[in-house]
């Protein structure tokens, strides 16, 4: 028999034998078409490092701050305690000023009896007798605050031979600076039978003089004593006197 041996192979045109694929050549990548390549993975690289870093810088910024507000609380808590010393002392020495003020304007509305009686002596006419020398309420009880009603008066009672010696009586003590002049006025004033001399030989009748019995008041003055310290001195009045100069010396009256 006959065997029919076909290769097909050497019919194709082009070669006897198998044939290769010819090799495709592909144009290379150039090398500046890499670089954004490389920025982009730069990029993911760096920025979180970068980010990273921030944080750490915040963090650290935070707890430096911390530290900050807690040293300033800290110092805001050591002050408001001192404010409140202070403050407590403040209150003290304002209490301490107001015990002195009022022991102050105890001294300065004294007016002591030795003085009065002096300027009563100091100022009777000659033919004026005291009989009597009594203090007197406050005007209107002291209900309108003022100085001069809280120091009080004084009434004055005795005799004069006649009414222009009591008119003078009032016009001398009105003059005085211990009293209020507009307050000053007769109360009463009237004729009387004066006293009988003694030893009036037996049978002889004698007729009495005729007399005027007064009553005078006046309010003490609102001035205030650390204000008459000549008139107190000349009075006699050494006590108060240095007592007051005292108080000056301290700064507690203003000379």
């Amino acid at each position: 028999m006959y065997s029919l041996d076909i290769n097909f192979l050497k019919d194709r045109p082009g070669g006897s034998g198998p044939s290769k694929p010819d090799g495709i050549k592909r144009p290379p990548i150039p090398l500046g078409s890499m670089t954004p390549i490389y920025i982009g993975a730069a990029v993911a690289v760096i920025l979180p490092a970068l980010l990273g870093a921030g944080l750490l810088y915040v963090q650290g910024q935070n707890a430096s701050i911390d530290e900050d507000i807690a040293k300033l609380e800290g110092e805001k808590a050591q002050l408001e305690a001192k404010l409140g010393d202070i403050k407590q002392k403040e209150a003290q020495i304002a209490a301490i000023k107001t015990e002195t003020q009022a022991l102050v304007s105890v001294f300065d509305q004294i007016r002591p009896w030795s003085a009065m009686l002096q300027v009563l002596r100091d100022r009777i006419p000659q033919r004026v007798r005291i009989e009597n020398v009594k203090q007197t309420p406050p005007e209107n009880g002291g209900q309108d605050g003022s100085t001069a009603s809280s120091a009080g008066g004084i009434e004055i009672s005795g005799y004069a031979r006649s009414f222009n010696d009591v008119n003078d009586f009032l016009l001398s003590l009105q003059q005085s600076p211990f009293f209020k002049s507009s307050t000053g006025k007769i109360v009463t004033a009237q004729l009387i039978d004066g006293p009988l001399p003694r030893n009036i030989p037996d049978g002889v009748t004698i007729e009495p003089p005729k007399i005027v019995k007064y009553t005078i008041v006046s309010q003490l003055n609102d001035v205030p004593a650390s204000e008459l310290m000549r008139e107190l001195e000349q009075k006699g009045t050494v006590g108060l006197v240095a007592r007051i100069r005292s108080l000056q010396r301290t700064g507690v009256f203003e000379k």
